[in-house]
């Protein structure tokens, strides 16, 4: 008369996530625009009305053959004035994905705590140094 024990159902375990899936999630959530990003949007929506018939007008003056032969000499002296590290270091900085603000508070905090951590340390080093020396030249 012994009931058997209803069967358990088995337990599924997932696989944790890797590296790079959270990698992929942090990238795909860093994409999405932040709050600041849209005040900054809303912020820069003036400028961009006022000097974008600006631009405009200089694209629509380059097409005409003499205005292109004063933007040439234009490039060729800004190539001139402007020596080769000061435009490859532009190229690079356009190139570069800047930290968005909670990275960058994180990481300043890390920098300010091992700071702190090494600052601490130099100062024992210091203080244990400075007392052996004492006992040895002071006897």
């Amino acid at each position: 008369m012994a009931e058997s024990a209803p069967k358990s159902k088995r337990r599924i375990v997932k696989n944790p996530e890797t590296f790079r899936e959270r990698a992929v999630k942090a990238v795909e959530a860093s994409d999405k625009p932040s709050r600041k990003s849209r005040v900054g949007a809303v912020i820069s929506w003036p400028f961009k009305k006022i000097f974008r018939p600006i631009r405009r007008f200089f694209k629509w003056l380059v097409k005409y053959q003499p205005f292109k032969f004063i933007a040439k000499i234009l490039h060729y002296i800004g190539l001139v004035l402007l020596p080769p590290y000061v435009r490859n270091s532009w190229k690079e900085l356009k190139l570069v994905t800047w930290p968005n603000w909670k990275q960058s508070r994180q990481l300043t905090f890390a920098v300010l705590v091992f700071a702190v951590i090494f600052g601490i340390l130099v100062f024992v080093v210091d203080l244990a140094l400075d007392k052996i020396f004492r006992q040895i030249l002071l006897k």
